[in-house]
């Protein structure tokens, strides 16, 4: 039975209606194809009606949904298979909340790295809960290099509430573990492609998010910080996450409007997790869209748009200092 959200009631309540008449058809005699075929439409149109009129909040819990697919889905749709994941960051352990490795897109060699959050309670504590440590940032390092050292193109897969915010994981150097991601990742000779498939969250999303192409799937969120965060600060409570979520500007349309991400891929009717296999296909072809012009790029020219594009987002002003001589007066300033 699929999770219903809870703006997703009247799509559950027709659908439980739906079972009722298919179920009546089966036991009795009784023509009821009309009723079907009436209450698939009702579906469709409702659920279009609901899709296309969602809040930031509502589409962050679309993000969320236990049912969408997550990074090795895709990477195993995208790959028919082909796929060798590779561990470890040679220094501290294996970081399950990061997962990456070599992938054929079609016959040509990719590095794909992303966020693995788990498909069920014992699998997310196993990853925790997409929440990588220091190491994981450092193992999502270590396999871009080596993408670089065998020219291959990199594609990360942005889905995490955070980098795991635990005192160990700041005793190992989290915050220098993400910088150091952010400098080298500017710097890659190879192209980069992110795509954020859930939450974009804080630093733990920008860790592997600096990329020649940006984009986010439709019902995505990338921010500084989650809107119940945001509310718990200003507010002191959860209770005004939805303003918080509009205010953030967090959904695909205000980063693209804001030119923060380079595209949207759009998902299917009731978001990727009603079709999986619908929403792998159109990322395969965005990937391979994109791949193909960055690949036609001098490597020079393609960090120097890299850095230029991320070094251009924000407004500043620079105000100068003006010096004011202080008098004598024989005591200290």
């Amino acid at each position: 039975m699929p999770t219903f959200l809870d703006f997703e009631q009247p799509i559950a309540d027709l659908i439980d209606q739906l079972e009722q008449a298919k179920s009546i058809e089966e036991k009795s005699e009784v023509n009821v194809k009309t009723t079907i075929k009436e209450l698939e439409r009702k579906i469709r149109n409702t659920t279009k009606e609901l899709y296309e009129n969602l809040t930031p909040w509502q589409r962050v819990q679309v993000s969320r949904h236990p049912d969408r697919p997550y990074t090795l889905s895709y990477i195993e749709a995208i790959t028919g298979g082909e796929f060798q994941e590779l561990h470890g960051d040679r220094n501290v352990k294996d970081d399950k909340a990061m997962v990456g490795g070599f992938g054929a897109v079609d016959g040509e060699t990719v590095m794909f790295i992303g966020q693995q959050k788990g498909i069920n309670t014992k699998m997310r504590q196993y990853r925790n809960f997409g929440m990588p440590n220091p190491e994981g940032y450092r193992k999502a390092l270590r396999l871009m290099k080596l993408a670089e050292k065998f020219n291959k193109p990199v594609v990360t897969f942005i889905d995490t509430p955070g980098a795991f915010p635990g005192l160990e994981a700041e005793e190992r150097g989290q915050g220098e573990a993400i910088a150091r991601n952010l400098l080298e990742m500017s710097q890659l000779q190879v192209p980069i492609i992110c795509i954020v498939i859930g939450e974009g969250a804080s630093g733990g999303a920008l860790g592997i998010g600096v990329g020649d192409k940006v984009l986010m799937l439709e019902n995505t969120w990338y921010s500084v910080i989650s809107p119940e965060s945001c509310s718990s600060i200003l507010w002191r409570s959860w209770e005004q996450k939805e303003l918080a979520a509009s205010a953030l500007k967090l959904t695909a349309k205000d980063m693209l409007a804001n030119k923060l991400i380079d595209g949207i891929i759009k998902e299917p009717l009731g978001g990727a997790h009603a079709n999986p296999l619908e929403i792998f296909e159109r990322v395969k072809v965005e990937i391979q869209k994109h791949l193909g012009k960055l690949k036609e790029m001098d490597s020079e020219k393609r960090i120097e748009r890299r850095i230029k594009k991320f070094s251009t987002m924000g407004h500043y002003e620079t105000i100068e200092t003006v010096h004011v001589p202080v008098e004598d007066t024989g005591s200290e300033v």
